[in-house]
């Protein structure tokens, strides 16, 4: 089966016509960002981000969040002592996006599947919201409602 590359501007404008991009990540860029992870970037957001180095949803949310941020992140959850003692570990994900509230998006990446799953900080809750990263900008961008992923 071959698997055709999709062209994200196109499906993120096809949900939201407003939807913000930012220049295009440099590949070097997201080389440098997977040595400072410790993994490779799931190949289909390695694709968006080499259109653009992160998606702007409704109200301004950063729907996909540029390299830099997502590695900040992503290394912050992995070592701040207090997140150790509030929180079930986050070594399982990649955070790349959130909903503007606190809530975060990533994929799974232990074991590794394309599914996306949402973080509620106050909870601490972990659960499925979209089968992949093009399922989760369509039911991220479609609505402009932040809590577009609770039941």
């Amino acid at each position: 089966m071959i698997k055709l590359s999709i062209m994200w501007r196109q499906a993120a404008t096809e949900v939201f016509p407003g939807v913000g991009f930012r220049d295009p990540a440099e590949a070097s860029g997201l080389v440098a960002a997977e040595t400072r992870l410790g993994r490779r970037l799931p190949a289909e957001l390695r694709q968006l981000l080499l259109e653009s180095d992160g998606v702007t949803g409704h109200f301004h949310v950063d729907t996909v969040w540029p390299i830099d941020r997502i590695v900040e992140t992503n290394l912050l959850f992995r070592s701040d002592e207090a997140f150790t003692q509030l929180y079930m570990p986050f070594d399982a994900f990649l955070f790349f996006g959130d909903n503007g509230g606190g809530d975060q998006f990533a994929f799974v990446r232990q074991p590794e599947r394309p599914d996306i799953f949402v973080w509620e900080h106050e909870s601490d809750s972990r659960r499925w919201v979209a089968n992949d990263l093009l399922d989760y900008l369509g039911r991220a961008l479609r609505t402009g409602d932040d809590d577009w992923f609770r039941p």
